[in-house]
């Protein structure tokens, strides 16, 4: 593993945190023209084929495969774009969805028997600080029901995450796409449940070339281009280099939401974000200054 994380390898990081986080207006304009479960359904459709045939089946176990697919497919994902489908702003989900990092430590310490170390609970505090913040301000483009989906789907994303950490080091786009086909049946099972026929049949007929566009920007820019580039860095360079990249997906979230689709940033929304970045921040940076302050 390479310890020298340079500038191409930052160039490469901060060009996938960029594609997730403006990928939160590809979103909203996709759910402009398709139904929520439909749309996911035919995002991960497209990143399962035709790469499926090409890429051979990565050396873990089916349960994984299904577990992982279900997990960032249908919950992650189903549940995400069903909120962003007018429940709540596509930039204030970008930053809320973020909490998945709280839920994954949570379910790794559950699985060891850590406890909470004091640095920890300040993180949580300041995450659920701003949690609250948005709680207090829903209404209009944000409901209640928006955040909760959108939580879910965070806890959804850390639970991929657990499967992800118990399969070790695989060849991260072979495993999204061959996961993805488990997301497609259930996904395409509950759009004709919920959304119908004649609704999905009449968005499909409707679809322009643009939306297309959109559709395969989720499958190829989002999931092919952002996971297995980030798997590979992963790879090959700390993960204390790579991982706090991450906290800017929200900024791009927040800041292309504000600039294509005028979501507005007002000072609680700021100080929502500050808090659950800040959060963030302090969980992933305080343990390791504590430990290089006591060793000094």
């Amino acid at each position: 593993m390479q310890s020298d994380f340079g500038l191409r390898p930052f160039l490469l990081a901060l060009a996938v945190v960029a594609v997730w986080g403006t990928n939160f207006v590809v979103i909203r304009l996709g759910l402009d023209a398709l139904p929520p479960l439909l749309f996911a359904a035919l995002r991960f459709t497209l990143a399962a084929l035709p790469l499926v045939f090409f890429l051979k089946r990565p050396a873990v176990a089916w349960r994984d495969l299904a577990a992982y697919g279900l997990a960032i497919g249908l919950g992650q994902f189903g549940l995400l774009f069903i909120a962003i489908d007018g429940l709540i702003a596509p930039g204030l989900a970008s930053l809320v969805v973020q909490v998945q990092v709280v839920f994954t430590i949570g379910l790794a310490m559950r699985g060891t028997g850590e406890r909470l170390a004091p640095v920890q609970v300040a993180a949580l505090a300041l995450a659920i600080g701003g949690i609250a913040i948005i709680l207090a301000h829903t209404g209009g483009s944000t409901t209640v029901l928006g955040v909760v989906l959108v939580i879910g789907a965070a806890l959804s994303w850390s639970l991929g995450n657990m499967v992800n950490r118990r399969v070790g080091k695989v060849d991260m786009l072979a495993f999204v796409v061959w996961s993805s086909l488990f997301a497609v049946p259930p996904l395409f099972a509950l759009a004709f449940i919920f959304e119908g026929a004649p609704r999905i049949t009449g968005a499909l007929l409707a679809a322009t070339p643009a939306v297309w566009v959109v559709v395969a920007w989720q499958s190829i820019g989002n999931t092919m281009f952002g996971y297995g580039a980030w798997g590979w860095l992963l790879a090959r360079y700390p993960a204390s280099s790579v991982a706090p990249m991450a906290l800017m997906v929200p900024v791009f979230g927040m800041g292309a939401s504000a600039l294509f689709l005028g979501e507005a940033l007002p000072p609680w929304k700021l100080l929502a974000a500050a808090l659950i970045l800040g959060g963030l921040a302090v969980n992933m940076f305080g343990p390791r200054l504590l430990a290089r302050r006591a060793r000094a």
